[in-house]
């Protein structure tokens, strides 16, 4: 994270509690449900990545300074061209109106920042992204640091310690499961999960789109995402 856009340099954090979003625990509202299924924003991935970080860069009235300078846009756009990056975009009568983006690890996904112009496109984003990693196999969605606005999507909080060997495990092949909020750790910072090396499994980020254009879903109308009810069919199996 940089002190503010204009800052040359980068400093990394390390929370001690760390948020995550169990990718079986996303929170669909009644409302939620309805946004989505109405196919209010149009969606798509990967299409506008640099707009996408640019657009979380930008002040807005409730965040006047942003943590995201130019080493950081450049580093994510790196990691964009070689694949470990990818971005959900929301898009309201041709503007981006909000969505996300993040970097991928084997089957870990890491989200780096969001953000909405108009009313709900921020949580369409991420109920579109939580669909896009389930269906491609991700088993941990980082979300860094705790909001309300996280927590009412379904985000806990679990302590540093946890989180690793939770990474680990994902890294290793395994399903990250073995540790909750607040689970105990034995073993030392990692719960006795050793590190594990590369290459690891990695999620496949289109399996949704194949998803959203089988028989009985109808047809993929080019929005770069399947229709909002797949979506929501999806997040409904997993809530």
């Amino acid at each position: 994270m940089a002190d503010g856009a204009d800052d040359p340099s980068v400093h990394w954090v390390e929370p001690r509690l760390r948020a995550i979003l169990p990718l079986d625990g996303f929170h669909l509202s009644h409302s939620l449900k309805k946004a989505i299924v109405s196919d209010r924003f149009r969606v798509t991935t990967d299409t506008a990545f640099a707009d996408m970080v640019a657009l979380c860069a930008a002040p807005a009235d409730d965040r006047p300074t942003t943590w995201i300078n130019p080493v950081i846009k450049a580093s994510y756009d790196r990691l964009f061209q070689i694949g470990h990056a990818h971005s959900v975009e929301c898009w309201l009568d041709g503007e981006l109106a909000g969505g996300l983006y993040g970097v991928t690890l084997g089957r870990a996904f890491f989200g780096e920042s969001m953000v909405s112009r108009a009313r709900d496109a921020s949580k369409v984003a991420l109920a579109h992204l939580v669909a896009r990693l389930v269906a491609g196999g991700w088993k941990l969605l980082d979300c860094q640091f705790i909001t309300p606005h996280l927590a009412s999507l379904g985000a806990i909080e679990i302590r540093q310690a946890d989180y690793l060997a939770r990474l680990y495990s994902v890294l290793a092949g395994g399903d990250g499961a073995a540790l909750g909020a607040g689970a105990g750790t034995t073993g030392g910072a990692t719960g006795g999960v050793a590190v594990p090396s590369p290459p690891f499994v990695a999620g496949d980020w289109g399996a949704l789109d194949a998803l959203g254009a089988a028989p009985d879903f109808g047809t993929d109308r080019a929005t770069g995402s399947p229709p909002g009810y797949v979506i929501a069919q999806l997040l409904t199996k997993t809530s």
